[in-house]
């Protein structure tokens, strides 16, 4: 498939667009992935980590599936995608679930199931950015 070079505000615009598809995709698998960790916190008393864990996991393929094909048009191979899609998921999971555990030691919060929150937000942004730029850089225009 043949590149086109795509004027600063048509970058722009593409930009945004997958922002919002992203942010559309990420809302679900947000509401899921929350879902996910209040129940297992919240109804089987499973610890916050357990609970984050779950609920990566439970987001992870419905989001390489639809952010693939949809939000970034990626024409990069499965394979490669996955690969590093999978290295993007650990590295942004590993650095909020880090802040989680900093957030719940050093914030005096009754409830550490708003620190999941912030921390989700931290994950998104890096998350984007790292999918656009790496991941799923192979885009149709």
């Amino acid at each position: 498939m043949k590149l086109q070079r795509l004027s600063r505000q048509d970058m722009q615009t593409k930009t945004i667009k997958q922002i919002i598809k992203y942010g559309i995709v990420g809302l679900g698998n947000t509401l899921l992935s929350l879902l996910v960790i209040g129940v297992m916190m919240k109804v089987f008393g499973y610890s916050d980590v357990v609970s984050n864990i779950a609920g990566y996991a439970v987001g992870f393929v419905n989001s390489f599936i639809w952010n693939k094909k949809w939000t970034f048009k990626s024409f990069d191979t499965w394979q490669g995608s996955v690969v590093r899609f999978t290295l993007v998921f650990g590295i942004c999971f590993f650095l909020q679930l880090q802040l989680l555990l900093y957030l719940n030691a050093h914030l005096v919060i009754n409830d550490t199931y708003y620190n999941q929150i912030i921390a989700m937000l931290f994950y998104t942004i890096l998350n984007f950015l790292l999918n656009k730029y790496f991941t799923f850089k192979k885009q149709k225009e």
